[in-house]
Order: C-alpha cells, then sequence, then structure tokens
C-alpha cells in the first residue's frame, strides 16, 4: 500500500458476520491462494477516495450555502453533517460510522481553509492534518 498513502486517521472497517452453530468461526474470503479476513489495502484506498470526494463536494457546497446565508463554519458543517447521517442513516449511501465521521472532519478541514482563503495541500500520509501545517488541532 505504500503508492496510495491513508491518513493515519482514516478508519479501516472490518467485515463482520455471523454464522449459527456452537463452535466459533472465522469469516474469511478467498483472494487468490489465500485467504483474507477484513478489506484488502486496494478496497481501504478505494473507500478513502471515496471519502475524500465526498468531503470536497461537501465543502464546496457548505461554502456556497455560506456566501447565500449568515452561516458560521460550525453552523454549515453541522448542517451538512445532520444531512450526511440522515442518509447513512437511512441507507441511501453506504458509508459505516467511522467513515462518516471522518468524512465530515475532512469537509470541516477544507472548508476551514477554504474560508481562510489558503491553498488546500493533500493530506500527508502520516497525520490527518494537510502537507506543511504546522498547527495542532484542538
Amino acid at each position: 500500500m505504500s503508492q496510495n498513502p491513508l491518513p493515519t486517521d482514516f478508519p479501516i472497517a472490518s467485515s463482520p458476520g455471523a454464522i449459527s452453530g456452537a463452535q466459533p468461526k472465522l469469516l474469511v474470503r478467498k483472494l487468490g491462494d489465500t485467504y483474507q479476513s477484513g478489506p484488502t489495502d486496494e478496497e481501504v484506498y478505494e473507500r478513502y477516495l471515496i471519502c475524500e470526494d465526498l468531503a470536497e463536494q461537501l465543502a464546496a457546497y457548505a461554502s456556497r450555502k455560506m456566501t447565500a446565508n449568515p452561516w458560521s463554519v460550525e453552523t454549515a458543517v453541522s448542517k451538512v453533517e445532520t444531512g450526511v447521517l440522515k442518509k447513512v442513516d437511512s441507507g441511501v449511501w453506504d458509508f459505516s460510522a467511522g467513515e462518516a465521521a471522518w468524512t465530515i472532519k475532512r469537509t470541516r478541514q477544507i472548508l476551514t481553509h477554504l474560508t481562510a482563503g489558503e491553498a488546500l495541500a493533500p493530506l500527508d500520509s502520516n497525520s490527518s492534518t494537510p502537507a506543511g501545517d504546522q498547527r495542532h488541532e484542538k
């Protein structure tokens, strides 16, 4: 996965499952000649790209709404979060709770940079802050 850096705070969902019976079981799937439980590196990276893309779209949407309404960043993110969670909870969007939370957090980061007029650097693969950003999150 070295070619596809992920932020360290991106959630990696497991694939829980249940099989009836008295003995404990491990759910795995066959990939080529090996068995694997949980997502592959490529699947995790694909989920990251989906979440990052959604965060960018949500930040652009919230920015437009902030221009049209007297909303603060927190108000805009709160309204976006409400909408995202409704879609996730109703099954319209297929995101885990961790992915939804990460996407909202990332939307807040992007929107904060947009409203400050700063160019947003790509995420550093070893942290949850944009590359070159020396500020610490509170």
